[in-house]
């Protein structure tokens, strides 16, 4: 029997996402979520989509899960209930889900002991994500350690931008010293809907020039040409670039000075502010885009000026990814905000026709979980809704690196 199947973890600092997929016929076998790790009240909720644990159907338990290592152990629980644990020899590998990779790590990675000890040397990069992810590796590689375990990183797909796009225009001993650059974040979810997009016109990959808009709660462009990143707008962090649920997005940095030479706020104060407490949650007090829109369209002042905001800082990008490369055959709208909110998608493209740019108002209004041209047919430059799937991409590129 060749194993086949690959578990993807996603480890935040209280939760745990996983998907198992079989890369045979690239479906989906069974997929979960525990949340509130460390509480009373935790919770997880696991859904097997084939094979004899489908015909159960949906699962929730409810009570307290103490750390990452219970709560891996009772997916892991969930998993062999169905027949498809962590000792299946139909297991080929796990995948996880990793934010920062930094400069060191492009690729997908076999983690042994010393990946694992430069993932968690790059937590003063990431220190709200790192941390998890190397939580979630250490207890998965305690539970089944003969299994390759494989780290696909978040910054990996945009470790091709230029070297004059990665940098700062600060001091470059002082940018080496603090490993200070252009990073980007997003990536599993770029890179497989700037090949999707390909697919979606029917052209190579190589010939196709995309702007990928990432559009949830946390926000993010990029410019892909022939399947290469070569610009994005996060940079040393998921801080920088369009304005998201909660954080601002491009900032002058002297608002940090002013913040804490005038207002006297401290570091760790700013911070929380500028990641928790800013973009549309800043502006408006919500930070739902279906909240947003209701209250906008009802004549809300402060949902439109949020709405406005975040529509005119994706025209910016839009405007500025065309010029960064030269031709664009598609602009494609990704996750939940991209992929739900037809009126931020019109709102977006609106006033761009210079630029090649039209919406078909009809097939932009149909909600469908399909990728799909959604501009009609004269536009110069296809407009696109294009469901991400980062588990997807991370199984893809976890089995290709262990079977190869």
């Amino acid at each position: 029997m060749t194993a086949s199947r690959v578990l993807v973890l996603n480890s935040g600092s209280s939760s745990v996402k996983y998907q198992l997929l079989d890369m045979a016929d690239r479906s989906r076998l069974a997929m979960g979520l525990v949340e509130r790790i460390g509480e009373e009240t935790s919770r997880l909720v696991h859904e097997p989509l084939a094979g004899p644990g489908a015909e159960a159907g949906r699962r929730e338990r409810l009570g307290p899960i103490a750390d990452h290592e219970a709560a891996l152990k009772a997916v892991a629980a969930e998993l062999a209930a169905d027949g498809t644990g962590l000792d299946s020899p139909e297991l080929a590998a796990v995948g996880h889900r990793v934010v920062h990779g930094g400069t060191r790590f492009t690729q997908p990675t076999v983690i042994d002991d010393e990946v694992l000890a430069e993932i968690r040397s790059l937590i003063p990069l990431a220190p709200l994500h790192n941390p998890a992810n190397v939580t979630g590796i250490e207890v998965a590689r305690s539970l089944r350690a003969d299994l390759p375990q494989v780290a696909v990183f978040d910054t990996a797909f945009h470790s091709t931008m230029p070297e004059h796009v990665a940098r700062y225009a600060i001091d470059a001993a002082t940018a080496d010293k603090y490993a200070i650059r252009r990073y980007g974040f997003h990536g599993t979810s770029h890179a497989y809907v700037s090949r999707a997009t390909a697919a979606l016109l029917g052209k190579p990959v190589e010939d196709v020039n995309v702007i990928v808009l990432h559009l949830g709660n946390g926000a993010s462009a990029s410019a892909v040409r022939g399947g290469v990143c070569v610009e994005t707008s996060m940079g040393l962090t998921p801080l920088e670039g369009l304005v998201m649920g909660t954080r601002s997005g491009d900032l002058d940095p002297a608002v940090v000075f002013h913040l804490a030479r005038v207002g006297g706020l401290s570091v760790d104060e700013i911070d929380s502010l500028l990641n928790k407490k800013s973009g549309l949650l800043g502006l408006c007090g919500d930070n739902d885009m279906r909240e947003v829109q209701r209250r906008a369209d009802g004549g809300d002042p402060a949902a439109r000026l949020a709405l406005a905001a975040y529509v005119h800082r994706l025209k910016k990008y839009i405007g500025a990814y065309t010029a960064v490369l030269g031709r664009v055959d598609a602009v494609v709208f990704t996750a939940g905000v991209g992929e739900n909110a037809a009126a931020v998608r019109e709102a977006a493209v609106a006033g761009l026709e210079e630029l090649g740019l039209a919406l078909d108002l009809e097939a932009n209004a149909v909600r469908s979980g399909e990728p799909r041209l959604v501009s009609p047919e004269y536009a110069r430059v296809a407009v696109a809704v294009v469901p991400t799937d980062e588990e997807l991409e991370i199984a893809t590129q976890a089995y290709a690196l262990v079977t190869q």
